[in-house]
Formats: structure tokens, C-alpha cells, sequence
């Protein structure tokens, strides 16, 4: 960039001016695109004259009727032979694919419950490891803490139903003189008639 010199118009300097020698080459790559342009044109030229006279007469010699009329018409009338379809544009409709939370035919089969000898396994490794391997090894490299005072006991107060009479049921209240004298009656009748005759009937169906 140090080496372009911004001269002022008007004057041309021979050396450095890189201005200068820009212009006369893009002047003379355009002098040769007009040339290769003038030709293209000169030749598209001819080449159109030349088919205007090789191109058929516009009107028929026999009926005097305009040929391209003819051809229009003849080309109107092959469009409508066609056979043109119309395309139905419809929306696209919902795809619906086999979900497993609704189906429960795709889903995985459950897998088999644990034994209770293989809980009672898992629930004393789970032990072991809370109680006595993740306290070793998270205290590793550290000193032990000193031990805080126990918490003391305290009086633990529950609703105790033995204790605490009003929590019980309500008494239920004492049978009337009647209620005890159709009791005894019905109970007399059990031992005395009706379960006799249950027991004989029994035995003689055995």
C-alpha cells in the first residue's frame, strides 16, 4: 500500500504511478470485450436475417388464410385434448405411531420380584455400607472428631389407651332385665331341643 502515490489530477508521472498503469490495461481489456461483443452481435445479426429469409410465408398460398392463426388454433385445440388432472392439496394427516406409554403390549416385560432371602442380603450390604465402609473410608487421612455430649433422655409422652381412660371405647351399656330373661330362654332352648335333635339327625346320616 506504501508504494501507491495519490497524484493529483492532471499530472502523470512516469514512475510508481500504479494508477496510471491500471487504467491502460482495463482500457484495454475493455477496447477487447466491445470488439468480442460487436462481433457476437454482428454475427446474431446475421444469423436472424438468415432465418428470416429460410422462414415460411405467413399467409398459405392457396387460401390466403394467415398460417400462424392456423397454428394457434391448432395448438389452442391439441391443449384441450389433454388430459390434465387437477392435484388435490389436502393437509398432511396426523401420523400416529405405536407409543409404549399407551400401549402396554411394547412395553418391556416386568422384571421378576426380588426373593425375601435376596432383600434381606441387599438390605444387610446396604447396611454394612452405611454403618461401617462409608464412614471408613470418608474419615481416611482425617483426624477423628471429638465425640459430643449424648443427648439426653427424655420422657417420651404417647397416648396410651391402658392409661389414659379416656382414650378407651365407651363402656357398652348393661342388657335390661327382659333382654337377659329372652337370652336365657333362647339359650335354654339351644341345649335343651335343638341341639339334640341336630346331633341325632347327624349320626343317623352318618
Amino acid at each position: 500500500m506504501s508504494d501507491i502515490l495519490q497524484l493529483p489530477s492532471g499530472y502523470l508521472s512516469p514512475v510508481g504511478d500504479f494508477a496510471r498503469h491500471n487504467t491502460q490495461t482495463l482500457g484495454g481489456v475493455s477496447h477487447l470485450w466491445q470488439d468480442f461483443f460487436a462481433q457476437a452481435l454482428a454475427e446474431q445479426q446475421g444469423e436472424g436475417a438468415q432465418e428470416g429469409q429460410l422462414a415460411v410465408p405467413e399467409v398459405d398460398t392457396v387460401t390466403g388464410e394467415p398460417i400462424a392463426g392456423s397454428q394457434t388454433l391448432a395448438q389452442i385445440h391439441s391443449q384441450r385434448l389433454c388430459d390434465v388432472h387437477d392435484t388435490i392439496v389436502a393437509p398432511p394427516e396426523p401420523l400416529f405411531l405405536p407409543i409404549a406409554e399407551f400401549e402396554l403390549d411394547l412395553l418391556d416385560k416386568p422384571a421378576p420380584p426380588f426373593s425375601a432371602l435376596e432383600l434381606v442380603e441387599q438390605q444387610r450390604q446396604l447396611d454394612i455400607s452405611n454403618n461401617w465402609v462409608r464412614p471408613v473410608v470418608m474419615s481416611q487421612g482425617h483426624p477423628l472428631p471429638q465425640p459430643g455430649p449424648a443427648p439426653q433422655p427424655y420422657p417420651l409422652h404417647l397416648p396410651i389407651a391402658e392409661l389414659e381412660a379416656s382414650l378407651l371405647d365407651p363402656a357398652p351399656e348393661p342388657f335390661d332385665q327382659a333382654t337377659l330373661l329372652k337370652q336365657q330362654s333362647e339359650l335354654e332352648f339351644d341345649l335343651s331341643w335343638a341341639r339334640p335333635v341336630v346331633l341325632n339327625n347327624v349320626r343317623i346320616a352318618a
